[in-house]
């Protein structure tokens, strides 16, 4: 019994112990939670949330946020932070009041640290303005216009790209297809207006034009659609650039659509506005939409971003089952990414949600002069735009306010969706495929680097991006009205029928012109001129093209360049310059010097010096050889002059030994054929062509004090005066009968010494009256002939192209004869040009001559000191006594040479033969040493002088006397002949 007892005793305390043990567990866990919790105690931010609740960009953007801060808190650090964001929602009902009132609310009444949204540009344009002033962040993942900038309020952050920031890339589009006009179509707002200035800025660097800018209201009814796209239609772009919302835009495509504005030859380029929310467009408005070309950001697809898109897909389903299909794009992609780094910058900043600092105001203040200023809200600011971080959309990162730029993605629209085309990059311009991390930085538009494209009109070529209107307007060709030189433009009026016939050389090439085109143009011609009076301008013809009064002007307009500022001008047709045209007179006056004309002077003075030259050179090869270049100075110098001079009608007499010497004459006389060849030709043209000369020859002639003529309504006076003329002596004509008259009087009976005029006119005067006028001096620059047009007009490449096919053909031949015939006057200024001879022409003949020269003079020199290098090596001499021996070496005869040896032995051996016997031997020596009658000493004598005795001052064997003669007069002149034969 005790036992039992003792067992269930046992028993029950066990049982007790076990649950107050359990209970002692259970309170001490309780109680480390409860610490843990009051340890990890949050703190609440309010942050505000402003959108339009019934948009869809509302629903999903509100819908990304959520998840975003689910996300955030739930990660494996979720735990550890000291915040928590509390959402505030409020609905802006797509309206700016109603947007503004809710941000009001939020600053007053609940204090909101920071607000994200609004979602549309002219909501956040007032809400910016509050944050401004309560110091309270706004952040935007969807307000893109241009003209919303933090620069404006520091308080702003736009987590989305500006606007501006695409231009450059449909700009890169058009510059690629070579577009010349853009027709930009944008909404009515705030939104739609911001990125025009832009736009245009992009444009007018890649000359490119806005002819118009289209203008859709916001709330836009069917029929106001309709009637823009009509106007639209009516002109010949065809490049249209749409800027507006996904709901306003495929209204507008679907319009566009049943006009037949879809179309082969349309190009249609919407920007990021439309091209983000077509995920969201239905299949109708994508039906309507093809061959569209868009821009928009791109976004790396990421296993993380893939994980997300399927999350949110399931939730969204859930909280709005109505919604079918739903897509998500890059707004709710900024919209995660915002609310992501708002939450990293609260928890980064340590901020405690304080109560807003309250304003002193009076009790009848109002509403938006109550609320506080937030306290936590400068260094929020601070840490958001610290923040950068790998997001959904890419790399998070608020640079001057607002998202960094990333590169942008070129789509096309086709099938049930669009496709990628290209990219574009700031660094690299058009790519085909996007490499981030390549380096080479070279910048490219070409279109060979886009994919394939469907144009509008399920085609693949490209549109040319204008057409000729539909509405069957012609075009408005102006055309000058003129008094004379009817054959360029000739305007006729029938007043009986009131019937207007233009007519011409201009006319008849532009009419060619344009029926050359790949296309037809229609057009008519309207003259510029009041009923019976003429063009007085031209600049104001050309000027109205620039008014859109004609759409172009053919006739002889000149292509200037002060001109081309606010015109576009083919290329020319005709030839271009300006020049001077002058009477001529036959000039006799200078006939007794017209020997002289044939060379130039400085060919006379050249011809002269190398003529002394030539005959110096021949006598210092000649003069120790040669008998005839021998004598007294006076002879040796007449002869170098005789001989030089005769060469010129080769009438010489003199023999050449020296080999040298008949080495230079052949040159020479090569020269001297040649030279006096042209000179006779020369002479004889201008002794049998007759002798016209224009009266003035250069323009400084009438600089000083004459009277110059122009062409009426031409811009050539303005040249004139830009060359220092006096407008007082500048004479206006009208017509070739005028210009002549005028030039025929002179300057000094009331006419003009010159007039200046185009080429095409002067040549037209010369054609009639080439016998009395000529042109002299230069040709001033000018473009000659063009067809205007105006500033970028896409018709100008394709008629440019057409001007050179018509000039190249025989048809602008077969025009110009038409009006113009076939000249029967040589060109008079090649006639009267200058015929003398220049040393152009022959210096190389002269050159070749003295290089000749000189060759064998240095031949010459070198033998000579060869022969007597033991005179000049002598150290003993001074430089003049060895000089001074030199000099009469070289004035005697060289009887090594062949002309004098034999000749000299027979004097000798006669010499010697009538001496008388009974001389001394030192009389028969001086007999022979004597110089002979008009000669030289005998050669054996001055050889054997030369061995045997010196010249004074002469270092060597001792002077020879009588008594060291040992030998008779007889022995030595056998001695001397032996020699002599043996070659001494």
């Amino acid at each position: 019994m005790r036992k039992r007892t003792g067992k269930v005793f046992f028993s029950v305390s066990s049982s007790t112990s076990s649950f107050s043990f359990f209970f002692l567990c259970l309170g001490i866990f309780f109680c480390m939670e409860m610490a843990r919790a009051q340890n990890r105690k949050t703190v609440p931010i309010n942050v505000g949330v402003v959108m339009d609740m019934d948009e869809w960009v509302g629903k999903m953007g509100l819908s990304c946020i959520s998840m975003a801060l689910s996300d955030f808190y739930s990660s494996d650090h979720g735990s550890d932070y000291k915040t928590r964001l509390v959402l505030h929602t409020r609905d802006s009902k797509r309206d700016v009041v109603a947007a503004a009132a809710a941000a009001l609310d939020l600053l007053k009444s609940v204090e909101v640290e920071t607000i994200i949204g609004p979602l549309s540009s002219m909501q956040a344009d007032f809400i910016i303005g509050l944050g401004e002033k309560s110091q309270v962040p706004i952040i935007s993942f969807s307000a893109t216009s241009p003209s919303l900038s933090s620069f404006r309020s520091p308080y702003f952050i736009r987590a989305t790209q500006n606007d501006s920031s695409q231009v450059k890339t449909i700009s890169s589009i058009i510059q690629s297809f070579g577009w010349r006009e853009v027709v930009p179509i944008y909404v009515d707002n705030q939104f739609g207006e911001g990125i025009i200035p832009f736009l245009a800025d992009a444009l007018e660097k890649i000359n490119a034009r806005i002819p118009y800018r289209s203008v859709i209201p916001e709330f836009a009814t069917d029929d106001h659609i309709k009637y823009e796209l009509s106007k639209l239609m009516s002109m010949q772009t065809r490049v249209f650039v749409v800027h507006m919302t996904t709901s306003l835009g495929t209204k507008l495509f679907t319009m566009a659509k049943e006009l037949g504005m879809m179309g082969e030859g349309y190009v249609w380029i919407i920007t990021d506005a439309m091209a983000n929310g077509l995920t969201s467009v239905d299949s109708s408005a994508i039906e309507a939409m093809q061959g569209v070309i868009g821009v928009k950001p791109y976004v790396p697809r990421t296993k993380q971003l893939e994980n997300f898109t399927t999350r949110w897909k399931l939730k969204f389903q859930q909280e709005n089952p109505t919604i079918l299909n739903a897509e998500l794009n890059v707004f709710g992609l900024w919209a995660y990414d915002s609310a992501t780094a708002l939450a990293m910058a609260v928890e980064r900043s340590r901020i405690t949600g304080a109560p807003f600092r309250k304003p002193n105001v009076s009790g009848n203040a109002t509403d938006l002069e109550a609320f506080g200023v937030s306290k936590d809200g400068p260094k929020l600011l601070q840490a958001i735009l610290n923040i950068t971080f790998k997001g959904l959309s890419g790399d998070f990162q608020i640079v001057e306010g607002q998202l960094q730029s990333p590169a942008y993605q070129i789509i096309n629209v086709f099938g049930n969706g669009a496709k990628g085309i290209g990219f574009w990059t700031r660094e690299n311009g058009i790519v085909k495929e996007l490499n981030l991390r390549n380096t080479n930085n070279v910048y490219s538009i070409s279109k060979a680097n886009f994919g394939s494209i469907i144009w509008p009109g399920d085609t693949t070529f490209v549109p040319k991006g204008w057409v000729i209107p539909t509405n069957g307007k012609k075009l408005r060709i102006g055309v000058p009205v003129k008094d004379g030189f009817s054959e360029f433009v000739k305007v006729t009026t029938d007043f009986t029928t009131n019937t207007t016939t233009v007519t011409g050389y201009c006319i008849d090439v532009f009419d060619a012109v344009m029926a050359a085109l790949p296309y037809y143009v229609p057009y008519e011609y309207v003259p510029f001129a009041a009923p019976g009076k003429f063009t007085e301008s031209y600049d104001d013809l050309i000027y109205q093209v620039f008014l859109g009064n004609f759409d172009a002007v053919a006739g002889d307009t000149t292509i200037v360049s002060n001109r081309s500022q606010y015109v576009d001008f083919t290329l020319p047709y005709t030839e271009s310059g300006v020049t001077m045209m002058v009477p001529i007179k036959d000039d006799n006056s200078d006939s007794a010097w017209v020997f002289l004309k044939p060379l130039t002077w400085e060919l006379w003075l050249t011809s002269f010096c190398s003529f002394v030259f030539i005959g110096f050179v021949i006598w210092l090869l000649e003069h120790r050889v040669n008998e005839d270049f021998r004598g007294p100075p006076s002879h040796q110098v007449g002869m170098i002059f005789w001989f030089a001079f005769s060469t010129m009608v080769f009438a010489q007499k003199e023999k050449i030994v020296s080999n040298l010497a008949r080495f230079v004459l052949i040159i020479w006389f090569l020269v001297v054929l040649i030279l006096t060849s042209s000179y006779t030709a020369s002479l004889t043209s201008m002794l049998t062509v007759e002798k016209l000369q224009p009266t003035v020859r250069d323009i400084k002639e009438l600089q000083k004090n004459e009277y110059v003529g122009y062409l009426q309504g031409s811009f050539v006076p303005g040249l004139l005066r830009k060359m220092n003329f006096d407008e007082d002596r500048l004479r206006e004509y009208s017509n070739p009968e005028e210009c002549v008259d005028l030039l025929s009087k002179g300057s000094a009976n009331g006419g003009v010494a010159a007039v200046f005029d185009e080429i095409p006119y002067v040549k037209l005067v010369l054609a009639n009256y080439c016998s009395k006028f000529t042109t002299v001096g230069p040709t001033y620059k000018a473009d000659g002939f063009g067809f205007v047009f105006p500033m970028g007009s896409p018709l100008v490449p394709d008629v440019s192209r057409a001007v050179l096919s018509v000039t190249e053909s025989e048809k602008m031949v077969q025009i110009e004869k038409a009006w113009f015939g076939e000249s029967t006057c040589s060109d008079s200024s090649t006639s009267l040009s200058s015929n003398s001879l220049g040393l152009a022409s022959f210096w190389g003949l002269f050159v070749i001559a003295v290089v000749a020269a000189i060759l064998a003079l240095l031949i010459f020199l070198t033998k000579f000191m060869h022969e007597y290098w033991h005179i000049i090596k002598r150290t003993n001499l001074s430089l003049r006594e060895r000089v001074r021996i030199l000099a009469r070496k070289f004035d005697r005869k060289d009887y090594s040479c062949h002309t004098f040896k034999k000749s000299e032995l027979r004097e000798a051996m006669r010499d010697s033969a009538c001496m008388d016997c009974s001389q001394s031997p030192h009389d028969n020596l001086s007999m022979l040493s004597s110089p002979r009658t008009n000669g030289p000493p005998s050669p054996s004598i001055s050889s054997y002088t030369e061995q045997s005795f010196h010249f004074p001052g002469e270092v060597g064997t001792p002077p020879l006397h009588e008594e060291n003669v040992a030998v008779s007069t007889q022995e030595s002149v056998i001695e001397l002949a032996v020699d002599l034969s043996a070659g001494h």
